[in-house]
């Protein structure tokens, strides 16, 4: 299966250095909330989209520390999840 949120990172124009810094920061984020997401393939890949979007989204002079990049990148996640309505009911 194609992983489109990698090919978009590594696609990116960044030096050698901050590839490496976002490439971790991109994995070290999705590991701590890939269970969020379920099962459903087109779930969690709308999921990394979305959270490589927002990584890449960080001025190109501010890649330089990983795990900040992986905080603010959860926090605006959370934050754009969170601002959204919900569209599949879960009957309870």
């Amino acid at each position: 299966m194609s992983d489109m949120s990698k090919q978009l990172i590594e696609g990116a124009s960044y030096g050698p250095e901050a590839l490496k810094i976002v490439c971790q920061a991109f994995e070290e984020a999705w590991t701590s909330i890939a269970g969020n997401f379920g099962d459903d393939p087109a779930v969690t890949e709308a999921a990394r989209l979305k959270l490589a979007n927002i990584i890449l989204s960080f001025p190109h002079n501010q890649i330089k520390d990983a795990e900040q990049i992986k905080r603010s990148s959860l926090q605006i996640m959370a934050l754009q999840y969170r601002a959204q309505p919900t569209s599949s009911g879960t009957g309870g």
